[in-house]
């Protein structure tokens, strides 16, 4: 496999963002941005920092999420409170591009950094908003985190078993990675304005909104008051059979039908019952899935004698998809990902670790994948470059603003 070429432009390469962020969101969009060239300043408070910091110490003492979500970024400590940090801010907006903030709902306006405050100032600034609802509305005020809106949009209601006990949560954080992915490409489609009208504008994203685009199916398969889909466990609610299926070894196979072509397949090839194909209980998708424990005990009986291995094999041979049930052991060690060459070491306050290539790559330049920052590794650098004096830097500090 050809290997990028780290020494091309990237694309967001002389763009500057700085980052008034926390947790999850707003750190996943702009470790995007920094993965395509962009110099991500991250604004911490000092002393804790981001909180995401402290979830946990995973990662050789440092915090999963905050690995995951921080890597080639600069950190610069600043007490917002005080007014000697708000100047350093300023100075720094003054030459950024993008201003990007999940601060507490109202929070940035309040210290006057909504767009509309700033766009007087800098007006080619690209602001970029995230929030759990969005500005205005009764909701505009209401704290907001990942799995509550998993539960206010609805996620909740279609994922689990089928019992009214039995919903489950994502087991990553979805409406985080969900806001996150439209805040990055927000503030890329701001960036592509500005070169048409040489103005900034606000980029307003909303969790909530957010998670409900990916919500699209079920919403629509209950529109009009139509039943939605019932929770299903690790099956699919709609489409049969389509989930994971135990086999005689203990383990489990994970495969999916999506026509009538495969369904007579399946009948022939994997379960060797080529008559169960003209069934009137199973000639159809909608009937499958409503004859579903009766199918599913069927195919458990012909998987039970079986391996997992031998039935993907059978499953291979008849061109029906399949999947193995990995942990994440077995994610790290994915076969797939080692042959594409998908990993990279990135520096860190605890040494070496792997991070895995962005997805979507481009054979013209290599994606950014420098280190995960210490709190406030680069406070003095940046001040220093910003024009503050060592005798300067000294005051904020014993001042408490950096």
């Amino acid at each position: 496999m050809k290997r990028m070429n780290a020494s091309e432009q990237r694309p967001l390469d002389g763009i500057t963002v700085v980052s008034l962020e926390h947790a999850i969101a707003a750190p996943f969009c702009t470790r995007q941005l920094a993965d395509l060239g962009a110099r991500v300043i991250k604004v911490e408070r000092p002393g804790s920092g981001d909180f995401a910091r402290g979830y946990d110490e995973r990662v050789r003492g440092l915090a999963s999420h905050f690995v995951w979500t921080n890597r080639s970024k600069e950190s610069l400590t600043l007490d917002l409170k005080r007014a000697e940090a708000m100047a350093v801010l300023e100075r720094l907006l003054g030459e950024a591009d993008v201003l990007v903030q999940n601060l507490a709902p109202g929070a940035a306006a309040r210290m006057g950094l909504s767009f509309e405050a700033l766009h007087e100032r800098f007006p080619r600034l690209i602001v970029c908003d995230i929030s759990g609802y969005g500005e205005g509305g009764p909701y505009e005020q209401k704290k907001a985190y990942d799995l509550l809106i998993q539960s206010e949009g609805g996620f909740l209601s279609v994922t689990g078993g089928p019992g009214e006990d039995q919903m489950a949560k994502a087991g990553c954080s979805i409406a985080d990675i969900a806001s996150g992915m439209y805040a990055y490409t927000g503030v890329l489609s701001a960036l592509m304005l500005r070169e048409k009208t040489g103005q900034g504008s606000r980029v307003d994203v909303s969790m909530l909104e957010s998670l409900v685009e990916w919500m699209g199916y079920p919403l629509y398969y209950a529109f009009d008051g139509a039943p939605p889909p019932p929770r299903a466990g690790a099956a699919h609610a709609t489409i049969y059979p389509y989930g994971p299926f135990p086999t005689g070894d203990g383990g489990t196979v994970m495969l999916g039908l999506q026509n009538e072509r495969e369904w007579h397949l399946f009948c022939e090839k994997v379960l060797l019952r080529p008559e169960l194909a003209g069934d009137e209980r199973f000639s159809a998708n909608f009937k499958r899935s409503a004859n579903r424990e009766a199918l599913r005990a069927l195919i458990v009986e012909t998987f039970a004698g079986l391996s997992a291995e031998q039935v993907i094999e059978r499953l291979e041979a008849a061109q029906i998809a399949s999947a193995h049930v990995n942990d994440m052991a077995g994610v790290w060690a994915h076969p797939q990902l080692q042959a594409r060459d998908c990993w990279r070491e990135v520096d860190s306050p605890s040494g070496p670790l792997p991070a895995l290539l962005p997805p979507g790559r481009n054979n013209a330049f290599a994606p950014r994948m420098d280190p995960v920052p210490a709190l406030g590794q680069h406070t003095e650098s940046l001040l220093a470059e910003l024009g503050f004096a060592e005798g300067d830097i000294r005051q904020l500090r014993e001042a408490g603003a950096v």
